[in-house]
């Protein structure tokens, strides 16, 4: 009997032990608050993307005239990109147009330098400058091909549908800004090919739109 009122006794001093005074009175301890760790998002820094092409070819007329024949022809582009950081990336792309033709079909591939900047977490505007590679056929002599290689360059606008922020923290800071968040968005750039390239002074533009996604 003695060894249970001791037992008791030692169990009542550890319980009070667990409370504080104050005023006279118990009072409760206040139980820590644990911060939930957060998820941490890890995403690739490469996108892809396909979309439609429009190809704007001009040339002298082969007679005696100053005439410039002109035609636009429809067709894909394809990009795949690397972000560097928050302000440069690398893009590779290959068009080809050549629907609707009256005289040329266009066909392109390079290599560019990626300066871009966020305009808000869902858009930003980029530049495009490098090296590519461009064939036109139907404006050389006897209506052969033309290619040409050298400096191209360009200028876009991309758009970020996705938002996967609620999953957790980015593990880099530029993530979740711009066209830089796992998910879709859309594109819709121009770029300068030729300029007063070959034996009738072609010139080649083109404007691109389409889908893209982020790993």
């Amino acid at each position: 009997m003695r060894m249970i009122k001791i037992v008791t006794s030692l169990v009542t001093l550890v319980a009070l032990g667990t409370w504080s005074y104050a005023g006279g009175k118990y009072v409760a301890p206040v139980a820590a608050v644990v911060a939930p760790i957060p998820n941490v998002i890890d995403p690739i820094p490469l996108y892809v993307g396909l979309g439609l092409v429009a190809a704007g070819v001009s040339r002298d007329c082969p007679c005696e005239t100053d005439e410039r024949l002109k035609d636009m022809t429809y067709g894909v582009l394809i990009r795949a990109g690397w972000d560097i950081n928050q302000y440069v990336g690398v893009e590779a792309r290959y068009a080809k147009a050549s629907l609707e033709k009256d005289f040329s079909t266009t066909t392109h591939y390079g290599l560019f330098l990626k300066p871009q900047y966020h305009l808000t977490d869902q858009m930003n505007v980029y530049g495009l400058a490098g090296y590519g590679r461009t064939e036109v056929e139907g404006c050389a002599y006897n209506n052969g091909t033309l290619r040409a290689d050298g400096f191209s360059y360009g200028i876009g606008l991309e758009y970020d549908f996705s938002d996967d922020e609620n999953l957790g923290e980015y593990s880099r800071v530029f993530d979740g800004q711009g066209d830089q968040e796992r998910g879709w968005g859309l594109w819709a750039d121009y770029q300068n090919l030729l300029y007063n390239e070959g034996l009738y002074n072609t010139k080649t533009n083109i404007f691109s739109v389409g889908v893209t996604y982020d790993f």
